[in-house]
């Protein structure tokens, strides 16, 4: 369970949102060329309290011919935009000690002269656009608390993505850490006063009762309409609902709030009582077709449902079809499908060699929604996802959506209580292990490999896919070269721009026909989305470069910006 901007900006590009910049297009791109390098300083090595390694997965923000990036460790920049010089930095002192699940930073937000910064470790900090310094007035308390129920441990309730910003409204989630306790912390969406800091409204995705359902991924926002779009993840705990009987609204979904009052307006759940971590992870997609205004919502099952942006109702049929039934729980009977478009990843499993077949055949492995199992389940798309945090891109151009996808299985086994502590002392290498104290059972789960090393399904292992939001059908889908962790940027200039894969470059892809057509070497791979911007005349595309994990690569802490050459 993971966890825009009402100032006028020129040209402003968020993750998956689309630029109307087209001064770099499918004819000139082959001269994009490299034109500054920025880098924060920072070690990605891990920090004493465990967890994960910190990951460098800012998106930068263009605001008062300035350009703003925050890191994991809390440093916060503003970066001349023609020449990656800095104009000023501020470090926030972020506790460095916390036990985070998902040690990451992907960006700021900005309101009139203030940056908004939501730290790793829980705190919302507004900052003066133009010096640095710390915006007079503005106080928040430490957002862990005031929660119907709160973190145990410092790094179980995090803040991972920028705030968004609506009117005098900032507004936050919350990432908060899987599995670790059936009654983890409440996943309370709020919203701030952005000049005081007063809190306004809350919003509760849950009874309170359950814990999770928090929002970790982007929260998008309709100022036009005045419409807050909330994605949820999983209540708690992620592989075992016996404790949470129902559906569990509104975990799993996508949520339409009034941004003045936090109201619910209405839901969408994609996922009824989740019990294999798909999370509503990608942001929400605004976009306007036949003159229709719509939201897409992807889920990591792989399918993406187009929704009417006012009411919630479909735009294609959406079916309620059985699914797999398990006996240690009430599960639901059924499962949303959109009939269109199709899932954009492959819902059943088809074996990459022998030995995974051989690994297959002693799993419960009956396509997506298998139920977790004591004997083990196969998952297919697993816990990564089919689509994942990097969200979705918007072409009005071409009416297409466009989503990196992956194809990665995963097992999933059910420990039973009294089983667990013996079973977590001969834990794997790979495998991860957690007890979901208060539940029945605790869990297993590693991403299903081959004696190769590679995913033990068919590939390709990650696609671009691009999706008509006419007919509801797959225009085109591109393998890429690997798994991949980033969001995709739509540009009017008929391109599609992503890394995000394990290897070090930037792709520019043809909207038209997911074509590659131009690469541009990065220090590092780049587990982030890029955007793009205007100065002076000459459009920039910039991307954050930190790497993967340092098994699969390099690591840095580079932003890199490229133009066309003169």
């Amino acid at each position: 369970m993971r966890v825009l901007i009402s100032l006028v900006v020129a040209a402003v590009s968020w993750a998956g949102e689309y630029s109307p910049l087209r001064q770099v297009h499918t004819g000139n791109v082959g001269r994009l060329r490299q034109a500054w390098v920025y880098r924060t300083g920072e070690s990605l090595a891990a920090l004493p309290g465990g967890g994960r390694a910190p990951a460098f997965e800012a998106t930068a923000v263009y605001a008062h011919g300035l350009l703003y990036v925050s890191s994991p460790f809390g440093k916060v920049v503003a970066l001349e935009p023609d020449s990656g010089k800095v104009r000023w930095e501020r470090q926030l002192e972020i506790n460095r000690k916390g036990n985070y699940g998902d040690f990451a930073s992907r960006g700021v937000a900005v309101w009139k002269d203030r940056i908004f910064v939501a730290t790793i470790d829980a705190k919302l900090v507004a900052l003066d656009a133009l010096t640095g310094a710390p915006s007079a007035g503005f106080v928040v308390p430490d957002l862990r608390h005031g929660l119907v129920r709160g973190p145990e441990y410092d790094g179980e309730y995090e803040q991972t993505s920028p705030p968004a910003v609506i009117g005098d409204l900032v507004i936050t989630g919350s990432a908060i850490a899987d599995n670790h306790r059936a009654d983890s912390p409440t996943g309370e969406v709020r919203a701030w006063d952005a000049r005081t800091g007063r809190l306004v409204w809350t919003w509760h995705p849950t009874d309170g009762k359950t814990g999770g359902a928090n929002a970790w991924s982007l929260i998008r926002v309709d100022a036009a309409r005045g419409l807050v779009f909330v994605p949820t993840g999983s209540a708690s705990p992620d592989y075992f609902g016996g404790g949470r009987p129902g559906d569990n609204r509104w975990a799993n979904s996508v949520v339409a709030l009034e941004a003045k009052t936090g109201k619910l307006l209405w839901g969408f759940q994609t996922v009824h009582h989740d019990i294999w971590d798909y999370d509503v992870a990608s942001p929400p997609e605004l976009y306007t077709v036949k003159g229709r205004v719509a939201v897409a919502v992807g889920s990591k099952t792989g399918h993406v449902f187009l929704l009417d942006r006012a009411t919630g109702k479909p735009l294609f049929p959406v079916e309620e079809r059985a699914v797999p039934r398990t006996e240690l729980e009430a599960a639901s009977p059924t499962q949303p499908f959109p009939t269109r478009p199709p899932s954009l990843v492959p819902q059943r499993f088809e074996a990459a060699n022998a030995a995974c077949a051989e690994w297959a055949a002693k799993l419960r492995n009956e396509g997506v929604f298998t139920p977790p199992s004591v004997q083990g389940s196969l998952i297919l798309p697993g816990n990564i996802g089919g689509l994942h945090w990097g969200g979705l891109a918007w072409s009005p151009e071409e009416n297409l959506l466009v989503a990196p996808v992956n194809n990665l299985p995963a097992v999933i086994r059910l420990i039973p209580r009294a089983e667990f502590s013996k079973e977590k002392g001969r834990r794997l290498q790979g495998v991860e292990m957690t007890g979901q104290r208060g539940a029945a059972f605790g869990m297993s789960r590693e991403l299903m490999r081959g004696p190769d090393g590679l995913p033990c399904g068919k590939g390709p292992h990650g696609s671009l896919v691009a999706v008509d939001t006419v007919s509801g059908e797959i225009r085109w889908s591109t393998p890429l070269v690997s798994i991949n962790l980033g969001g995709p940027l739509a540009t009017a200039g008929g391109l599609v721009f992503l890394g995000a894969t394990l290897d070090p470059f930037l792709k520019a892809f043809e909207t038209k026909t997911g074509r590659e057509v131009w690469r541009g070497k990065l220090p590092a791979s780049a587990r982030s989305t890029p955007m793009s911007f205007a100065h002076k005349g000459k459009q920039y595309v910039v991307i954050a470069a930190g790497g993967h994990d340092p098994s699969l690569g390099p690591l840095d802490n580079a932003v890199v910006a490229f133009a066309l050459d003169e």
